[in-house]
Formats: structure tokens, C-alpha cells, sequence
């Protein structure tokens, strides 16, 4: 890769947050806080008539921690700069409380309760209102330079074939790499995903806590994959060429490059300082006995992009149309004629590889330059189709990656 493109002589013009933090996107993001005032706020969102308006939302009636926070991260997410919370009246997760937080961070926010409000209508019509004075206000959002390593970009698979390992998640890696030497952060999940490696993700363990960390979130995955019988493999895999688990593994751990592992991170975690992270997203074991490890790609990347990420790689070999709320997704397949297929959908063909028309250093830098168009402001194609999908579902998980001593 050129080096001027993460040395930090190629920079772009990011928003200043007042908590420090700097964005690659300038969002209002409307939460509902649960299932009851989904509807109020996604009208909001909807007739808002703006791309920068994106709804989140956690529909249970009862507390969830995990759930909560993942809440309080994206409203801290460097890419949004106003929250507006919408609540029925009588949940567990109060929207008070939510923009609260959202104002001891300096953003733009407001709050309300539907059953107050006077029902659907006047509250959609009052939430509108509110959406629009945010969308004037960020228009003042101070702009500062932003380059590589300032970024936290993510890594998740999703609908893997036989080009994601040797392609696709090999270019990922390889971007990693340089986005870590630069100073950046990479983040890769699916622990479910590196069934039959741990020896070679604990021997890239930057220290010893780290692979103390590293081997504990490996057992537990597999743990919980063996107690509700389902590993992270699915009939799409089998047609694109996979056979096992195992196989999928590979090419599933390609992605997280060569680098030293800094640690193990916790879904809403975030990374302490720069460098390589693994997320653990599975649940831990106090609890919920039951269930899949990965509910879908979306799950995995909200757990991703609450960890702080600007913007998530999906790695597709069969190809994938979905997009994200808060982050852009960048969606990589190793699989040309995927790309010519749904080239619609797919923002980059790293097939060149496999075919031979290009060198994996020459892939990385088309990958490093449509990233720094991204990151100034250039649209991806789910955001263009207008792709916000998300998934909060219940779950338990700790705040610490090893167990605390119960004795």
C-alpha cells in the first residue's frame, strides 16, 4: 500500500464531538425504548426526508443490561450528534434517562413520552419537529481533520463461500494490517467462527493477560456452541463451497490479518487503545441456556459498531444486501461473479486476487481508497438504497472478559 494513504499524510474532514471523539458521518438518531413506541419512532425517522435521520430501538418490556448498554454506546458514537428517545410511558427504560446521557455528552437531544404526547399522532408530528431543529443545529458541528489513524473500523462475515478465505477476508486482513501500523484500530468478531484455531489466535496474543483472555473466550464459544447444538455454519456455506466448521474457520480468522492480538473485547467495550481487537459476542454462561450464537450479520455488526466503530467491512461470498444504522457497511466479496450479480449492492470485488489480475498489495490499496472516500463522506451503497437495518435482542453477557471469583 502506498504508504502516504496511512501514514497520515492522506486526511479528510471528520466532526468534532465535544466528549473528544471524532465521526465520519453527522447522524440524529431516534431510539424508541421499546416495542410499543417502534412505530412513532420509525414514522419519525421516515418522514424526516433525510438520510442523516437513522431509528434504533430495544423492543422489550422488561430491563436488559446488555441490552441498555448498547443503548448508552450509540449514543455515545462518534457518528451521531443528536438523539432524540421515544417512550410509551410505562417500560423499564426510561428516555429521560437516555437523553441524559446524551446531553452529559454534549449532543443535541430531547426525549418524550407517547402516552403524554396525546397517541400517535401528535407525537410523531412533535417528534418531527424536534428531528428538524437537531438536522439546523448540526449544521454548525464543527469539522476537524481526520486520517487512518483516527479510525475503528470493524470486520464481520456473512453468507461465506469458498473466495471469503482465500479472497475477501485475506484483503481484509491485509488492511487491517496497515490500518494497525498507521496508528488505527481493527476490531474482528465471531468467535463461534474460529472453531479448531485457538492455538493460533493465542499465539498472537500481545501479552499474557491477552491470551489468558483470548483462550477463555475461545472455551466458552465452544461451550455454548456444544449446549444448544448449533455452530456457526448454514446450508448457504455448504453450496459456496465449504464442508465444515472447521473450513469455515479459516477463512473466517483470515480476516483479522497478522498482527498481535491486543485483547478481547466485550460487546459495547471500548478498545482501551489502538491496535487489533477481538470481540466476544457470544453470551456468557450464567443465564440464557438456549438459543444460537449469532442470531444474524446485523446482530454481529451492531455488536461491532458499538464498540465505537466508524464504519464495518461485511465479507460476503454469496453476496448480501443489508446496511446498518449509526455506520456505514462496506460490503467485500471475493467472488466476482457475485459482484457482477448483485453489483448493485456489493461496494468492492476483491476476486482480482483469485483471478490473477492484480497483486493482494495492489486489492489492499483500491480497498484503502474506497475507504477514504467513505470516510469523507462518499456513500455507500446500502446507505444509498437506504439499508438501516439493526438487531438488539436480549441477551447476557458480563462487563469483564475472564469470569470474576464467585468464592
Amino acid at each position: 500500500m502506498n504508504r502516504e494513504y496511512y501514514s497520515g499524510t492522506k486526511t479528510w474532514k471528520g466532526y468534532a464531538r465535544k466528549n473528544g471523539s471524532k465521526g465520519i458521518r453527522n447522524k440524529v438518531l431516534v431510539i424508541y425504548t421499546v416495542e410499543c413506541s417502534s412505530f412513532v419512532a420509525k414514522e419519525i425517522t421516515r418522514l424526516s426526508g433525510s438520510s442523516d435521520v437513522d431509528c434504533i430501538g430495544f423492543g422489550g418490556c422488561t430491563d436488559n443490561e446488555y441490552a441498555v448498554r448498547l443503548l448508552i454506546s450509540l449514543i455515545r458514537h462518534p457518528n451521531i450528534g443528536a438523539v432524540l428517545v421515544v417512550g410509551l410511558g410505562c417500560e423499564y427504560v426510561q428516555p429521560q434517562w437516555l437523553s441524559d446521557i446524551a446531553r452529559e455528552e454534549g449532543k443535541e437531544t430531547s426525549w418524550m413520552f407517547i402516552q403524554e404526547e396525546g397517541g400517535t399522532k401528535p407525537s410523531i408530528e412533535l417528534g418531527l419537529q424536534k428531528v428538524r431543529e437537531m438536522l439546523i443545529a448540526l449544521e454548525d458541528t464543527p469539522r476537524v481533520d481526520m486520517g487512518f489513524g483516527d479510525l475503528v473500523i470493524g470486520g464481520e462475515c456473512g453468507g461465506s463461500d469458498y473466495t471469503s478465505g482465500l479472497a475477501g477476508n485475506v484483503v481484509v486482513g491485509r488492511f487491517f494490517d496497515k490500518l494497525v501500523e498507521a496508528g488505527g484500530t481493527a476490531i474482528f468478531e465471531e468467535i463461534v467462527e474460529t472453531v479448531g484455531l485457538v492455538e493460533l489466535l493465542t499465539k498472537r496474543a500481545a501479552s499474557e493477560k491477552a491470551k489468558k483472555e483470548l483462550q477463555y473466550t475461545y472455551d466458552k464459544a465452544l461451550a455454548y456452541c456444544k449446549s444448544v447444538r448449533q455452530y456457526s455454519v448454514s446450508p448457504g456455506n455448504f453450496a459456496g463451497g465449504l464442508s465444515t466448521i472447521e473450513e469455515k474457520s479459516m477463512g473466517a480468522v483470515a480476516k483479522s490479518g497478522t498482527k498481535l492480538i491486543e485483547g478481547v473485547l466485550k460487546v459495547s467495550g471500548k478498545p482501551p487503545h489502538s491496535g487489533l481487537w477481538l470481540l466476544d459476542s457470544t453470551p456468557d454462561p450464567y443465564w440464557m441456556q438456549f438459543g444460537i450464537t449469532n442470531p444474524n450479520d446485523n446482530e454481529g455488526l451492531m455488536d461491532l459498531i458499538s464498540c465505537g466503530c466508524h464504519l464495518v467491512f461485511l465479507v460476503t461470498g454469496r453476496g448480501n444486501v443489508v446496511g446498518s444504522a449509526v455506520a456505514p457497511v462496506l460490503k467485500i466479496t471475493g467472488n466476482s461473479d457475485t459482484y457482477k450479480r448483485m453489483e448493485g449492492d456489493m461496494d468492492f470485488d476483491g476476486g482480482g486476487v483469485l483471478s490473477g489480475l492484480c497483486s493482494l498489495e495492489e486489492m489492499t490499496l483500491d480497498l484503502c481508497k474506497m475507504v477514504l472516500s467513505m470516510a469523507s463522506g462518499h456513500r455507500s451503497k446500502s446507505e444509498e438504497l437506504g439499508h438501516k437495518e439493526y438487531c438488539i435482542p436480549y441477551k447476557y453477557q458480563d462487563k469483564e472478559v475472564l469470569p470474576r471469583c464467585h468464592c
